[in-house]
């Protein structure tokens, strides 16, 4: 039997728990596997790209455990009624094959993307850091506005987005949590005072919704929006202002913010600022960049987490997912075992 946690049970899991010591207690799975980042299988995801989106698969493994999650992004999803995101995701066992644990993971994705940009951003930000710009408003600024609260002690938000709705709907959903939150009229007025700036955009499309002189020295920049080849953010000008900070080079050069730029364009892989390799930041007046599209590991530590927290929770259910006879080579008798009585010809 699998355990299998459905959009039911983690829904009902991250509503009876503390979000944001949820939030805390992933960070630390993410950044316990950060530092053992050159075990695992560092694999690009496997895209296939059309003109109304990506679908992905995006494995690794630590030599252990293998997993993998399905995932996809639509931008014009929301105007026909779906989500622009979606995903489901497994871990199975290297040494047999067989797949152990199995879930949803359009939640697990948002919580996991959050508690990525604030683990990334307490090695990267200012630690005096307090108010945040959220340039983007829609599924996944209440799990960074939480994550950056949770891991960094931010509380206020000045936000903006082209759609007026989406920026209600987030100062409605956190301001009862005790945000301080500022509907902003441009993004450039958004930026004014910022110490985080977080982009999150949903269109598919070479975009510039944080131009250079929006930037002050000493920003933390969180671009988690730029994540398919032919989608950015970013003015390139930043870029060459700036210290950018990766998860996979070879993957972020084709789907992160710097795809704008040549390909030996210096950046930090993230790992090695973990593990003390390489320095995060330097100084009060460095601009740092975290150019996240998103890695398998960070999914592998999403669900290695959320395995241990149902366990303990109760909030899974389980499946026969694999076809396990007794004798392993005799598949066919399941098939047997199923039906009433077969009839012998002849």
């Amino acid at each position: 039997m699998v355990r299998f946690v459905d959009v039911e049970h983690i829904a009902r899991w991250a509503a009876e728990g503390d979000l944001e010591h949820i939030l805390r207690e992933l960070a630390g799975y993410i950044e316990e596997d950060f530092r053992r980042w050159e075990r695992f299988d560092l694999v690009p995801r496997i895209a296939s790209h059309s003109t109304d989106g990506v679908i992905e698969l995006m494995p690794t493994s630590d030599g252990e455990t293998y997993t993998f999650k399905y995932v996809n992004g639509h931008p014009s999803n929301p105007a026909r009624g779906y989500q622009t995101v979606t995903a489901m995701g497994m871990l199975s066992e290297v040494h047999n094959g067989y797949p152990a644990f199995l879930s949803e993971m359009t939640l697990l994705t948002a919580l996991r993307t959050a508690a990525t940009s604030a683990a990334v951003a307490r090695q990267l930000a200012r630690p005096d850091s307090s108010v945040m710009t959220l340039i983007g408003t829609g599924c996944q600024a209440e799990f960074q506005a939480l994550a950056f609260r949770a891991l960094l002690r931010v509380n206020r938000l000045r936000v903006w987005d082209v759609d007026q709705a989406a920026m209600a709907k987030l100062a409605a959903n956190v301001e009862p949590l005790g945000f301080e939150v500022v509907v902003c009229s441009s993004g450039a007025e958004a930026v004014q005072g910022a110490d985080i700036i977080t982009t999150c955009t949903a269109d598919k499309a070479y975009a510039t919704v944080l131009t250079d002189d929006m930037v002050a020295d000493g920003v933390h920049i969180n671009a988690i929006g730029g994540d398919c080849p032919g989608k950015t953010e970013l003015d390139a000008r930043i870029l060459e202002r700036g210290d950018v900070f990766v998860e996979l080079p070879e993957q972020t050069r084709i789907e992160g913010e710097i795809q704008q730029m040549p390909a030996d364009f210096p950046v930090t892989e993230l790992w090695q600022v973990f593990v003390g390799d390489a320095a995060g930041r330097r100084d009060a007046e460095q601009i740092t960049i975290f150019d996240s599209v998103g890695f398998a590991i960070e999914d592998f530590s999403a669900l290695r987490y959320l395995r241990d927290a149902v366990a303990k929770s109760g909030h899974f259910t389980e499946i026969d997912l694999i076809a396990d006879p007794q004798n392993p080579k005799d598949l066919f008798s399941l098939v047997r075992a199923a039906t009433p009585a077969l009839t012998s010809v002849g």
